[in-house]
């Protein structure tokens, strides 16, 4: 079940207030991101209801969660914060982790970082490199590059002829190497563009 804040239901209704005919919020979350799911929030005429749609009664208007994002959205929470940058919606939802905010776990996790271990890193090492594993979700690699790879200007040349092929030769079933290095960051890279 969704659940909207107080904050984010005041805000709602003040949106709604402006409109001249009977509204709903339509809730939807696109899978996008494999880091995360893009949020879509919208004001809908109450007459937009579709078959299959979830129906949450919010107290004074109606929210509709498409079937697709139901599952994705059960034990969402939608609030309204204040930021120095002004104000949104935000939704924190337990089914999504953000990349890296817990060891990478699995048995081809595992595999995968012997295999950074053992033969990357010692690879990208002569030029003061280094390759970590972060994550492995549904068959998708997440690496961050570090020392001379951090901020190199051939670094999406290692990911893909370098690292994403020696990943791919040992294990298939990776469909995808994402590199998620804040580049901008690099204090030494080995080369620069």
């Amino acid at each position: 079940m969704l659940t909207i804040t107080d904050k984010a239901r005041d805000r709602i209704l003040e949106f709604i207030g402006e409109e001249s005919s009977p509204v709903a919020l339509r809730v939807a979350a696109q899978p996008g991101s494999p880091l995360a799911p893009q949020y879509e929030l919208t004001l809908v005429d109450e007459s937009d209801q579709r078959a299959g749609d979830t129906v949450i009664d919010a107290g004074a208007f109606k929210v509709y969660v498409d079937e697709e994002s139901s599952e994705r959205m059960d034990g969402a929470t939608v609030d309204w914060v204040e930021t120095v940058h002004g104000g949104g919606f935000q939704v924190e939802n337990p089914n999504y982790k953000p990349i890296g905010s817990e060891p990478p776990s699995g048995e081809l996790a595992q595999q995968v970082a012997q295999v950074i271990e053992t033969r990357i890193n010692p690879a990208v090492a002569s030029h003061g490199g280094r390759v970590a594993l972060v994550d492995v979700r549904d068959n998708v690699v997440f690496v961050q590059l570090a020392g001379g790879c951090q901020g190199c200007g051939m670094a999406a040349v290692t990911l893909k002829q370098g690292i994403e092929r020696m990943i791919k030769e040992v294990f298939p079933q990776v469909v995808d190497v994402v590199d998620v290095t804040n580049h901008a960051a690099g204090a030494s890279p080995y080369y620069q563009s």
